[in-house]
């Protein structure tokens, strides 16, 4: 017999109780025997050692995959224009097409996993992802890239891993889990966009395609030998996919995160659509030297995150610290319309723009989990990550569109106007409850 609410299937460090109808020890309370003291909790609760190693393989294979793709990001547009039948429009569209894709399979694979398994969507997903990685690589013209992309895209597992943290994780320590596989995104990325310049001169844009290939590649033993066979809910057959998803689409708390990751991820690609662009033509650093910015600037901004993100859940200042973070990213879209002829400006514009997106980075997928219905987990994180990647597309192309059209200036504006739908649909929003008090209700 499982022990209840114990989701990662493994016994806990401490001895289980046997079943007597109170609360477990996955619950975070420990059962104890007449004339003994209560164990201590708060300080000392962290993972089990199951826990620990799924979190270190889920975030390590996350990471992979993210690198690689990250790696794109501050060399791309440099990379565009040497390309047969390049456009701002066209090349807008192969950094956004891969969100498009992602968006419109992340539903499906995210009900997929629900059924059938979280390894087995994750597994196909990865040789999907690095097989149009292989056709990036290849490709002499940006119709080529394009469809690479797409293929790329196609191989949408991140709703597939997110749940699967969730399933090896009890709930008192999911919000550190998530926690955890943001950072690992936000390392991967800041990894990302100091190498992708210093590669691309040794093995050039091609070069960084391939490098995904050979990550996904690696990352499927990781999955399959590194995770334990978590103890994943039986899927609720009473409920069809349909019922799932109108479950998901009818909760407005789930809908304003929804919106906040649309908002945050189109800010992100258009953002990256022009930012390599200013840095070479109005800041007059070269591709190689580009490295030199994001470094410091990322660093810094994971330092001011990191305490951030602790203090306003140890303080229940969640929505206080959330809004603050739209309205900064905002401001530092403003900043950049003004700072491409300063860079001490353009710096420090762009250091307030990655604290923020950093701190909503780490905490949003961290507040779907605790949201979501435990029988449509997975289909919350699919609609979730198909809105990430939608506004990744949508970043992506109406960044092409601005910049071919109006300039950096629009495309900054862009961004900014943005963060203002997205403080306007967060503003109502209603963080889920400390977990004593949930557990008192």
């Amino acid at each position: 017999m499982s022990t209840p609410n114990n989701e990662s299937g493994a016994p806990e460090s401490a001895p289980a109780a046997k079943p007597s109808g109170r609360p477990s020890a996955s619950e975070g309370v420990r059962v104890n025997k007449p004339g003994k003291r209560p164990a201590k909790r708060g300080k000392g609760a962290g993972f089990n050692p199951i826990e620990r190693r799924a979190l270190l393989v889920l975030a390590s294979l996350y990471a992979l995959r993210m690198l690689g793709l990250f790696m794109i990001f501050p060399v791309f547009a440099l990379y565009a224009e040497e390309l047969q039948n390049s456009t701002p429009e066209r090349m807008g569209l192969a950094l956004g097409i891969y969100g498009l894709t992602q968006a419109l399979l992340q539903i499906p694979f995210g009900m997929a996993s629900d059924r059938i398994g979280r390894k087995p969507v994750i597994v196909a997903g990865l040789l999907i992802f690095a097989g149009g990685s292989v056709v990036a690589a290849l490709a002499d013209s940006i119709e080529w890239v394009i469809l690479g992309r797409a293929l790329q895209g196609s191989g949408a597992i991140a709703a597939a891993i997110s749940a699967l943290v969730a399933d090896v994780t009890r709930e008192s320590q999911r919000t550190k889990a998530m926690a955890l596989v943001g950072a690992s995104i936000g390392l991967s990325f800041v990894l990302a966009l100091v190498l992708g310049p210093i590669l691309t001169g040794f093995v050039g844009v091609p070069g960084i395609f391939a490098l995904t290939a050979v990550f996904a590649i690696l990352a499927i033993p990781l999955l399959i030998f590194g995770v334990p066979q978590a103890a994943q809910q039986a899927p609720d057959t009473t409920m069809t996919p349909a019922e799932r998803f109108k479950a998901v689409a009818g909760n407005a708390e789930l809908r304003r995160l929804d919106v906040g990751i649309f908002c945050l991820h189109a800010m992100l690609t258009a953002s990256f659509v022009v930012i390599p662009l200013v840095l070479r033509d109005t800041a007059g650093l070269a591709e190689s030297g580009h490295w030199a910015i994001y470094l410091p600037v990322l660093l810094a901004s994971l330092a001011l995150m990191v305490p951030a993100m602790l203090y306003a859940e140890r303080n229940q200042k969640v929505r206080s610290f959330f809004l603050g973070a739209v309205v900064l990213l905002g401001v530092s879209q403003l900043m950049l319309v003004r700072a491409q002829n300063w860079l001490p400006l353009l710096v420090f514009a762009l250091l307030i723009f990655f604290v923020a997106f950093n701190f909503l980075e780490a905490n949003l997928p961290s507040l779907i989990s605790r949201i979501a219905p435990p029988e449509c987990k997975g289909t919350a994180m699919g609609v979730y990550s198909s809105c990430q990647f939608l506004g990744s597309a949508v970043g992506g192309i109406l960044g092409g569109i601005a910049l071919g059209r109006y300039g950096a200036q629009g495309v900054f504006l862009l961004s900014a106007g943005l963060a203002i739908i997205w403080l306007v649909a967060s503003w109502r929003m209603v963080p889920p409850k400390p977990r004593a008090e949930a557990a008192a209700a």
